[in-house]
């Protein structure tokens, strides 16, 4: 009897769990995920950017990605009937395209929901160098799986695991000047002071400049895998650069949670951000050129006027000398905390402070009300702490003037204006709806990033005995920031356009200046290897900034057009870009970095030659729906 009425309960258990099994599966069929986060390279980015210009949503939140959620509660908001008078019918048709892919459908009766899917995309690039005629050609094959959903409508989850094939040449540009500290941890170990004291080493031995990709447009590239890359005649060693054909990976994942109908969304997860960037993509603070990492974020909007953000993690190092060489001086946290105020559609601000520390139990950058700047002078400066500011001015309906500030060190001296030591990036700009097409925006802006910004000198810690730890502020090697190396400016001109749901297009033209960071007539924090010398900043004349005026600069002239077609019948993207880069050189008839500006003019050498760029790059993309 007893065995017989286990026998009952066990089969019933059994029932249970297959039905909740099914049901699990039958609501991931048509369940999606809902506070994942998209993409920062997604569409709907502009079309909401654009959305929110015209007034059809409120203001959008200053911390990209945005989760599924929020890009669908706008999206929707932008469909409203009042918005119908003010839209055309390819708009209103791709913003009903957008909701129809984020929309969530009622949950299954139990809203555990796992979906796993799949993708492939390949991307060949090719560069022509008419004045060598030399040419060149790049890939990246990539296989993607990941799996997502939701657990109630409260959490969601993502995870990813890619791996692919690529390559991408450069060339050696020449000799990096010294910079103070910048010397090779493979061959020195400091023991109490700078490798000056070290038998056999100098303090300034120099490194090797690379150029960008010769197949990539400048300052396009953005590394897409995990740790180092593994070449074909060697899958045992960990390298830096796949020059030649290489395997690599990448991994990323996300949890995240909302509550109080989105006013309060927690997301611990390893992806890209875009914080502080009043257009998508020019930010100073995180930028979406960065490399993703490991961390927490919270954002809290508690009213329509004020909202919160903080986000913690850990930074990756560069394999720039072995795994081992490259990451023992680079063990780095970084956390950045950001407040917004906004007066309507019509004025916003956005102030946050940034730190890169080398990692212990550091509490106080984990907390996003205590001030980062304060708090260092009461545990000791031994961080590279920073804070930003960004202004923006709203004609509703027609646009939007921005002001943004990173500001890391300065000098508060008559001289600040010349010294290296203010370390500092500025921007303004404008972004104007146009009439024209749908969607249709033009982009203007102006940056300047300041030598030495976004570097810092290297570190001597209490909890690390040896060596001295390198605190600047890169992930990966990559900058955090705006994606401009220190020394540089550009001018910026963007033309962007939906003309179909499924159809996004953009040309722009940048001028961007840098300062050489190689060969004889480079010029003192170029490059985001520089460390300024941390004793007597203020009063040496040497270290003085002259912009175009103190040695050797690089002009960079670059047009590019982009498209982006999604078939509607078929889970198949195709992305084409091409474009042209113009460069040449100027400098100074006296030598680099002596303190007094001087005339420049036009050169073409051997060592800074001019050169013209054409590169094509398609891109395609196939996923499972």
């Amino acid at each position: 009897m007893v065995m017989s009425l286990f026998n009952r309960k066990h089969r019933l258990i059994n029932k249970t769990f297959a039905a909740a099994v099914m049901a699990v599966l039958a609501g991931a069929a048509g369940y999606t995920q809902t506070h994942a986060s998209i993409p920062l390279d997604d569409p709907v980015y502009a079309v909401l950017e654009y959305a929110a210009i015209k007034g059809w949503c409120a203001p959008l939140p200053a911390a990209r990605p945005y989760s599924r959620f929020t890009a669908l509660s706008s999206l929707r908001e932008a469909l409203a009937p009042e918005n119908v008078p003010n839209q055309t019918g390819t708009e209103r048709a791709a913003l009903a395209e957008f909701v129809q892919q984020f929309e969530t459908p009622e949950p299954a009766s139990v809203p555990i929901t796992a979906n796993l899917g799949a993708g492939f995309d390949t991307e060949l690039s090719g560069g022509f160098y008419p004045e060598t005629g030399t040419s060149y050609w790049g890939t990246e094959i990539w296989a993607n799986l990941w799996l997502l959903g939701d657990i109630t409508r409260t959490f969601s989850y993502m995870l990813g695991a890619e791996g692919g094939l690529l390559r991408a040449p450069r060339k050696v540009l020449g000799a990096a000047p010294a910079y103070y500290a910048g010397f090779e941890t493979a061959d020195i170990h400091p023991a109490d002071d700078y490798p000056e004291d070290v038998d056999g080493a100098t303090a300034n031995p120099s490194i090797t400049a690379y150029s960008g990709p010769l197949t990539y447009l400048p300052y396009t590239y953005q590394k897409r895998w995990d740790g180092s890359v593994y070449l074909l005649d060697n899958l045992y060693g960990f390298h830096a650069w796949p020059d030649e054909i290489a395997g690599a990976y990448r991994l990323s994942g996300e949890a995240a949670a909302s509550f109080w109908e989105n006013r309060l969304f927690i997301r611990l997860g390893r992806i890209q951000h875009d914080w502080g960037g009043v257009p998508s993509g020019q930010s100073l603070a995180l930028n979406r050129a960065a490399r993703p990492f490991l961390g927490g974020e919270i954002t809290a909007a508690p009213f329509s006027w004020l909202s919160l953000y903080t986000l913690s993690g850990v930074l990756e190092y560069e394999n720039r000398e072995g795994i081992k060489i490259s990451a023992e001086t680079f063990q780095n946290a970084y956390s950045i905390s950001m407040i917004t105020l906004r007066y309507k559609q019509i004025i916003s601000a956005d102030i946050g402070e940034t730190v890169v520390w080398p990692k212990r139990y550091e509490i106080g950058y984990l907390v996003p009300f205590i001030s980062s700047i304060f708090y260092q002078n009461n545990i000791g400066d031994f961080d590279n702490v920073a804070m930003f500011i960004n202004l923006k001015a709203q004609y509703p309906g027609r646009g939007f003037i921005w002001a943004s500030l990173f500001y890391d060190e300065v000098s508060w001296s008559p001289a600040m204006l010349e010294l290296d030591r203010t370390m500092w990036a500025v921007q303004a700009g404008a972004q104007i709806a146009l009439p024209v097409f749908s969607f249709s925006s033009f982009t203007f802006s102006y940056t300047k990033v300041n030598p030495y910004c976004y570097t810092h000198n290297r570190i001597k810690t209490p909890w690390y005995d040896r060596p001295d730890m390198e605190t600047a502020y890169v992930n990966n090697g990559v900058s955090l920031g705006y994606y401009l190396p220190p020394n540089a400016d550009e001018f910026l001109a963007r033309f962007k356009t939906v003309p179909a749901p499924n159809i996004l297009v953009s040309l722009q033209y940048q001028l961007i200046r840098h300062g050489a960071d190689y060969g004889t007539g480079a010029v003192d924090g170029s490059s985001l290897f520089s460390e300024l010398d941390p004793d007597g900043r203020d009063d040496k004349p040497v270290l003085r900034r002259y912009f175009l005026h103190d040695g050797a600069y690089q002009w960079t002239h670059i047009i590019r057009v982009t498209g982006e077609w999604s078939l509607k019948k078929a889970p198949l993207v195709f992305i084409a870009e091409a474009g042209t880069a113009l460069s040449y050189f100027t400098n100074t008839a006296e030598p680099a970095n002596g303190g007094t500006p001087h005339s420049y003019s036009v050169i073409d050498t051997e060592e800074y030659p001019a050169s013209t760029g054409i590169m094509a790059k398609l891109k395609i993309k196939v996923f499972t729906r």
